[in-house]
């Protein structure tokens, strides 16, 4: 019951804050990133490293809203900050006197880079063509095909998968439910384009296969990095979910190649 009903609530908030309005947008995934980004950061320190958290989040804050500004209001200076930001982290190094200050320093800028940015990214899909218009068709499409790809995967590996995609790393996943995956999402794609009509059949049934492609090694990425440290979920924020990593790891690499896609649409087709 508890788990039914806080995927209820996560899809509830999820869902509107795609949908109704950029505030309410920037404040569900400024959240989230930043909830995302303390999650790495506190997996990294099992891993006998000590990342800058407080730092890492305030640089994942202002690239969020960096992209949040340029896209909605057109203005960029406010990367200015992030980059004074980014600037100011190996220097903070200098006075923490921790052990490892490399690893430290590099775990720090893989948090923006694995878990910031591509949230910061998603900036680019409500607000895809450059008109400070804020639409969530883009957006809404590609987290259901995110959801479609692991609830097939789920249902087709559970009834038939015999053979292991990935025995070494996720014990569990099999080919049969990777192409339950595929077919289930490849099938949401040509319902987006029908029913979310700002791009074509085409450009939709591309970003199925993105979806499907890197969403399916996201999950396998976040499932090394789990068993490295020897851990089973990356926090306990969401009751019989995990963590913020455990329920986004498709998009962290979904996100970034969805953004190449559209900045490709907008250059040849806009």
């Amino acid at each position: 019951m508890k788990r039914t009903l806080s995927a209820a609530i996560f899809a509830i908030v999820l869902i509107a804050g795609i949908t109704l309005h950029p505030i309410g947008f920037l404040a569900v995934f400024l959240g989230i990133s930043l909830l995302g980004t303390f999650e790495f950061y506190k997996l990294a320190k099992k891993a006998n490293s000590s990342p800058q958290c407080y730092t890492g989040m305030f640089a994942a804050g202002i690239l969020f809203l960096a992209c949040f500004a340029n896209t909605y209001l057109n203005i960029t200076s406010v990367f200015l900050l992030f980059a004074v930001t980014v600037v100011m982290i190996p220097i903070i190094e200098l006075y923490r006197k921790k052990e490892n200050p490399f690893t430290n320093i590099a775990f720090t800028f893989l948090g923006l880079l694995y878990v910031a940015l591509p949230f910061s990214l998603l900036n680019y899909m409500v607000f895809p063509f450059n008109d400070q218009q804020f639409n969530y068709e883009i957006l809404l499409g590609v987290f259901v095909m995110i959801w479609a790809n692991d609830t097939g995967a789920y249902v087709v590996g559970v009834n038939f998968g015999k053979h292991r995609l990935f025995e070494r790393i996720s014990p569990k996943k099999s080919w049969e439910g990777s192409i339950g995956g595929a077919i289930t999402t490849i099938g949401i794609a040509w319902l987006c384009s029908i029913y979310l009509t700002d791009l074509t059949l085409i450009q939709w049934l591309i970003i199925a296969v993105i979806v499907f492609v890197f969403g399916s090694i996201g999950d396998l990425v976040e499932s090394l990095f789990k068993r490295s440290i020897n851990i089973k979920d990356s926090g306990k924020i969401l009751p019989g979910h995990g963590g913020i990593l455990d329920r986004f790891d498709a998009i962290l690499l979904v996100s970034p190649m969805v953004f190449v896609f559209l900045q490709a649409i907008k250059e040849f087709f806009h």
